[in-house]
């Protein structure tokens, strides 16, 4: 990512509607996955600034690795864990470690060799780890946001599906989510699209929207893991080893 926007994410991720409701959602999914397991060992690949990290320790050990340094370097001061360097897919740290549960929320677009780099945390897994993984969806909405993320791509449930496959994992749940959302997202880019606007979607809003739109999306932390939600701007799977 281009070095505004991991500045950015490590300013507005404690405070900003979507960091923290998608925090809420993500703890959602976990929750059923390590019920069983209360000191369960977590591997959080791509940890960015840190903002997940506080977090997943509700859930047990965790270890965690970043690419970018000043990033890495965030994260270990929120945390207070021992970061490690690391890239996805031919520098992964840990390397004498199994884990429960995989994060990569939001990483995985970042990836030329997704298939690769899937396919070696799945070495990684415990006997019944998981790897949980949330992308951006739908093509369609590529936007001057996923160029200045540095994406190389934004995932369906089939592609997704078809990348884990040939990864040597299954897919044992997906769907969709921030779908309340949806039409305001879609309606939101294109007018900037048309206006030719540079305004940065990750943009902090005033308070009270910032509230509005925390509550709206974390609404469906309720929903994810009963139901698949047909359509969202994001993607999340749970995969395990076939």
């Amino acid at each position: 990512m281009e070095r505004c926007v991991y500045e950015r994410m490590n300013e507005l991720e404690a405070r900003h509607w979507w960091f923290s409701a998608r925090r809420e959602i993500i703890a959602s999914l976990i929750q059923p996955l390590l019920k069983e397991n209360p000191d369960a060992a977590i591997l959080e690949a791509g940890c960015g600034s840190g903002g997940n990290l506080s977090m997943l320790r509700h859930f047990g050990k965790v270890d965690a690795f970043e690419f970018d340094s000043v990033a890495l370097q965030a994260a270990e001061e929120k945390s207070g864990l021992d970061i490690r360097f690391g890239a996805l897919p031919d520098d992964v740290p840990f390397e004498d470690n199994r884990y429960d549960l995989i994060g990569l929320f939001d990483v995985l677009e970042h990836i030329e060799a997704d298939e690769s780099s899937l396919a070696i945390l799945a070495e990684r897994l415990s006997e019944r780890g998981k790897i949980l993984v949330t992308v951006p969806a739908f093509p369609f909405l590529w936007s001057k946001h996923d160029e200045t993320h540095h994406h190389f791509r934004r995932y369906t449930r089939a592609s997704l599906a078809e990348v884990a496959e040939k990864a040597g994992l299954k897919v044992s749940h997906s769907s969709y989510f921030n779908t309340f959302l949806f039409p305001f997202a879609v309606a939101s880019r294109a007018l900037k699209k048309l206006m030719g606007s540079e305004t940065p979607d990750d943009q902090l809003p005033p308070a009270w929207i910032n509230g509005v739109l925390t509550r709206v999306f974390g609404v469906e932390r309720h929903l994810l893991g009963r139901m698949h939600l047909p359509f969202g701007l994001s993607l999340a799977a749970v995969l395990e080893k076939a």
